[in-house]
């Protein structure tokens, strides 16, 4: 059913008038009168009967004329949401977001919700990499994970930010009044590592590969905080990023910089691809724009 021949023959039944309806809907009364016998044609009966002046609805105009209100009625509540989505007035949006990271992004999600109240945002956390799976599947619409994503998913991948990596031991483990570190120095240390799900580490495996080293893990943890826990008790070094170096106070360790080469903790925004949404296109600009000192 035409929905333009409905709204036709709504309007000529809300004014009891083609004339009215034609004038009201800016085009001639043949046209209404086209388009109301079309609506007939495809119902296969009369839904106006003309009696004097006025116009008499017929049992199946009856009903096409409450439905096409109700239909009309959806259609303008349809649009109107677009419209909002479009204009960030209403929607929800689940970004996946890495335990490690989700500190950085405090202020991200301070501002996301002072500019956009209407926005139903949720932020799940999970390991980079199983935040890249469920993206890839369509569970997620979009996640942060860390660089490099892993390259047998089908995944877009956009750097915003990044970070050096910091080496982190008890004191007097490094060359006295040392600010760097080699990575090569690092190979021949037991290290803390976060656990193998964690992109981060995966990230600083192929780094270790790349330079055709093998590091001599000594403990994995889930947690930042239990990493500098081991490390300044001595069982290893720990490799964080630089803004976690900041979270050191009080904490008697020492720390320097990872060098030759740079290892740099690199976030991304990853996305399938497929689409989308105004509200998370909304936050990746957001997050592009916050904290200038740091991001890319």
């Amino acid at each position: 059913m035409d929905i333009r021949s409905l709204r036709y023959f709504v309007t000529t039944v809300q004014l009891n008038s083609f004339t009215q309806a034609a004038e009201s809907m800016y085009v001639t009364q043949s046209t209404i009168s086209k388009m109301v016998r079309q609506l007939e044609e495809e119902v296969g009966e009369a839904l106006l009967i003309r009696q004097g002046r006025k116009l008499v609805l017929t049992d199946a105009g009856r009903i096409v004329f409450e439905r096409g209100q109700e239909m009309l009625n959806s259609m303008r509540l349809l649009n109107t949401e677009l419209q909002d989505t479009k204009a960030l007035q209403r929607g929800h949006l689940t970004v996946g977001i890495p335990p490690m990271i989700n500190l950085l992004f405090t202020p991200v999600l301070k501002a996301f919700r002072e500019r956009h109240p209407d926005i139903e945002l949720t932020l799940r956390e999970d390991t980079g990499q199983v935040i890249e799976r469920l993206v890839a599947t369509g569970e997620l619409e979009l996640g942060m994970t860390v660089s490099p994503v892993d390259p047998s998913l089908d995944l877009q991948s956009k750097e915003v930010a990044k970070f050096p990596i910091w080496a982190v031991a008890k004191p007097d483990t490094f060359r006295r009044n040392a600010a760097t570190i080699k990575l090569s120095n690092l190979a021949s240390m037991p290290l803390v590592l976060l656990k193998d799900e964690f992109a981060l580490t995966r990230a600083l495996r192929q780094v270790f590969q790349q330079h055709g080293l093998e590091p001599v893990i000594a403990a994995q943890s889930g947690q930042w905080d239990w990493l500098v826990s081991m490390a300044s008790a001595g069982v290893g070094v720990a490799l964080l990023p630089e803004p976690f170096i900041h979270r050191l106070n009080g904490v008697e360790v020492a720390a320097v910089r990872v060098v030759e080469p740079e290892i740099n903790w690199r976030l991304a925004h990853i996305w399938n691809g497929r689409y989308l949404s105004h509200a998370a296109r909304a936050w990746v600009e957001l997050c592009e724009t916050m904290l200038p000192g740091h991001w890319l």
